[in-house]
Parts: C-alpha cells; structure tokens; sequence
C-alpha cells in the first residue's frame, strides 16, 4: 500500500489529508492503520519523528465517524495518554487537524495551569482526551473525569513514561479501563516493566518496528557551541553573517522567545520573520513567503509551529533553545541536507542545557562535536513573566508565596510532568455523578493571568 486512500480510512480524513498534503503514508502509518481500522489492537515500536501519531490518530477519528454517538457527561470515548505537555499539545494540533470534517469533540488535560476550565471541559464529556498522567489522575482522584466509557485507548511514549517516574500512575489508570477496548502502544524501546504491560492490555497485537530516527542525524553536518544564555544572542548574529548562510531556520522553545529572537535580530540589521501559535494564519502565510522568496531568509519557529514547513534550500538550522524532548532535535535538523543538499545544524548550549544535550547525543549514539568550554560558576535564573511584572508576595515572615500549580508547588518546576490544559468542546452539558460526586478540594485556585477559560475551548463544535 502506498497511497492513503489505500488504507480504508472515511472519505472525511482522506480529504483532510490531502488539504494537508499528505498523500503517501510513512512505513508505520502503511503497517499500523489498515490493521488499526480493522478493529485490532496494534504494538508499535517507533520514535517520535515516524508518523505515529497519524498512524494512531486517524484510526481513531475513522471509528468515531463510523459510530457517531454523543459522549456521556464526565467521560470520553477516546484516551490517548502522552508523557508531556508538549507532546500532548501536538498530538491534540494534529487530532483537530485530521478530523476537521469529522469534528470531534476534544479536551487537552495537563498540569501547571488551573483545573477548573478542564473540569468544566470534562462535565459535557468529549470524544476525544488527551492527557498526561498526573492531571489526569488528579481529575480521576476528586471524580472530574471516569474512565468506564472508553472505547479505544493509546498510550504514547511508553519508554519516556518509564523514565519520567510515570509507571504506577500507568499502571492505575489501566486498571480503571474496560475490559474490552481498543489498544495502541507505542514505545520507541521494550524495556520489561513495559513488555509485562503491554503483555497484558494487548493480548494479540497487530506488532509494527520502524527505522529509528537517529539515523537522520548521521546525514547532518552538527555542532553545538557551549556558552551562557546571555551570549546566545550575539553568536547567533555571527553566525547569520557567516559565509555560506542562505535560508536560516532558528528554533526556540517558546513563542514568546521566538518573537523575542527576531526583534533582536532586527536590531542587529537581520532580516527575520516568526511563525508561531500566536500568530494569524494570514501572519504565519506571509512570514513563510518572506523565507521562501528570500526577503527574510531567516525564520524563528516554534516546534509545533515548524511541522508544515517544507522548504528547500534550508542552509542551516539553528537551535537557539534546545528541546526538552530529544527526538525533536532530530525533527529539527532534518530541515536541512534534505534530497542530498548540503546542510549545516548548529546548537547554542547554555549550561543549564548540557543535561538535554546529553540526552541527544543518547538518543542518536553519537558525541556532537562541540566548541567552547562549558561555562563554570552560578546559573542565573532567568524571571517568570509574572515576575518581570510584578513584585513577589511576601508573607509575615517574608517568605515567598509558592506560585505556579495547585496545592502551592513552585512553577519553576520543569514543565511535562503532570499535564495542562482543556479544550473545551461547545456542548450542551448533560448530567452528572450526582450524589457520588465529591464537591472540590477547599484550597484556593491561583489566579494565573496568562491564562484564560478561552485558551482551553475546543472551536470544533
């Protein structure tokens, strides 16, 4: 098979796909979704970067057109578990994507943000949820959420989930499952702990192994430059200026670093355009134009926001933040060397980095060529935005107040642990648990103005 429409996916998707451009499948997606669609349950070993959220995702949607029926209040018919915010948030982009002619209903579960615009979420119920598992087992702990009605389930990462300390979380919510449901297991290794699991949710799998990603980054040219934060900024202008630089796709971790990065640039006299989630549709257009065309060879973007580009002639990429996933290293230097080009990737190190780096140099089994000393001495922690704008609260002892995560945990804390937030799917609400359910815990929610109920509705129905 090597054409969607070969596949047995809904007329819907396929129409999708091909607005996305997508026509050919990748080799898990050709071996996953014919098997999937079928109704069997599928064992992938593949990394992030093989299309395997496509490979999942669409047999899913396939299901919910050819069985539409409206989900019960405070469940979901679909659950697809991932190890971190980022990760979720991609896979939550790409479900939306696929199904734009299907319009499922969604909700986006993860920690770090207030819970209440996810339990308001999880009241109208919803066909699709994604979540990380320590939000998602704190709904399921104050009866938020239940898990009796789920139909198909994923569990995404299963190696990562593993390294995170996730396991027991893992091992509960598959106890909360029905006994009949549809299951996908991807893991990028089979560890035991995950062998004896995926042992016993699937008990004859449809088994699928794909190439690993690490060879793409034997085909790139790579480097990586060791300095602190602070001297990012002039580095990457040296580089821009450098000799043999023709489009230049630099990469930061946030949205708000991305539009940070071209301002700076502009002030040294580089032309730059960002494209990111904040960024209208017609904005993320011209910016893209402006790199292709060449009126602004350099392009700052955000991971999420870099997956539709497809451009030749990428000359370098740039990673002013390193990812917290390793994988997506990979992903973003394969945007250059592409069809047999030349390509030069290059990372900018801040020792508050080195752990990631070291994490990409696991991943792809080989030592990236680096310059400069890893700088010694105090790391200078860089504000919240909250605390660029505004003094900290003091208590009578003077001690900071924790901000950040319900129940008064630091918001430094690193971020992809336990989940964020909901898309809000536009139903009606029905009923409740009623007498069973617990009213909620009687502890002050933060009023964290960065977020609004909007950012959490589901503009699908």
């Amino acid at each position: 098979m090597t054409q969607f429409n070969e596949l047995g996916l809904a007329a819907p998707l396929l129409r999708a796909l091909e607005e996305e451009g997508y026509t050919t499948p990748t080799p898990i997606q050709a071996q996953a979704i014919p098997a999937a669609v079928q109704g069997r349950d599928v064992l992938g070993i593949a990394q992030t970067g093989t299309g395997k959220t496509a490979a999942f995702s669409l047999p899913l949607l396939h299901r919910l057109h050819e069985n539409p029926k409206r989900a019960a209040p405070y469940t979901c018919r679909v659950l697809i578990l991932s190890p971190t915010r980022e990760l979720a948030s991609q896979i939550h982009e790409s479900v939306r994507a696929y199904g734009r002619h299907i319009r499922p209903s969604t909700a986006l579960v993860f920690g770090g943000v207030p819970e209440n615009p996810q339990k308001r979420a999880m009241a109208k119920g919803v066909d699709v949820l994604i979540a990380t598992p320590g939000r998602l087992m704190d709904l399921l702990n104050q009866r938020a959420l239940k898990l009796d009605a789920v139909e198909a389930f994923v569990l995404d990462e299963a190696d990562q989930m593993l390294d995170r300390g996730f396991w027991p979380t893992i091992r509960r919510v598959a106890g909360m499952l029905p006994r009949t449901k549809h299951t996908m297991f991807f893991s990028a290794t089979m560890p035991d702990d995950i062998a004896k699991l995926a042992k016993e949710l699937l008990p004859d799998p449809v088994r699928v192994e794909v190439t690993p990603v690490a060879t793409t980054a034997e085909r790139v040219n790579q480097r990586v430059i060791h300095t602190r934060a602070d001297g990012k900024r002039a580095i990457l202008a040296d580089l821009l200026r450098g000799e043999g630089v023709g489009r230049a796709l630099v990469f930061s971790r946030t949205k708000h670093g991305a539009d940070r990065i071209v301002k700076q640039l502009e002030q040294d006299g580089l032309s730059a355009g960002a494209i990111h989630g904040n960024k209208s549709q017609g904005q993320r257009e011209r910016a893209l134009e402006a790199f292709k065309k060449g009126t602004a060879p350099i392009l700052v973007a955000t991971d999420i926001a870099a997956r539709g580009i497809d451009v030749d002639g990428v000359t370098h990429v740039i990673q002013y933040d390193l990812p917290e996933v390793p994988e997506t290293y990979v992903h973003r230097i394969g945007r250059t060397a592409r069809a047999g080009a030349s390509g030069e990737a290059v990372a900018l190190v801040a020792p508050d980095e080195v752990a990631l780096l070291r994490a990409v140099e696991k991943l792809t089994r080989q030592e990236v060529p680096a310059e400069g000393d890893i700088p010694t001495g105090p790391v200078p922690r860089r504000p919240n935005r909250q605390q660029q704008q505004r003094p900290p609260r003091r208590d009578g002892g003077g001690q900071r107040h924790a901000q950040g995560r319900p129940g008064g945990h630091a918001s430094g804390q690193p971020q992809g642990g336990r989940g964020t937030g909901a898309s809000q799917p536009g139903r009606s609400s029905g009923g409740g648990f009623g007498a069973q359910r617990r009213p909620d815990a009687a502890r002050p929610e933060r009023k964290d103005r960065g977020w609004r109920d909007g950012d959490f509705r589901d503009s699908g129905r």
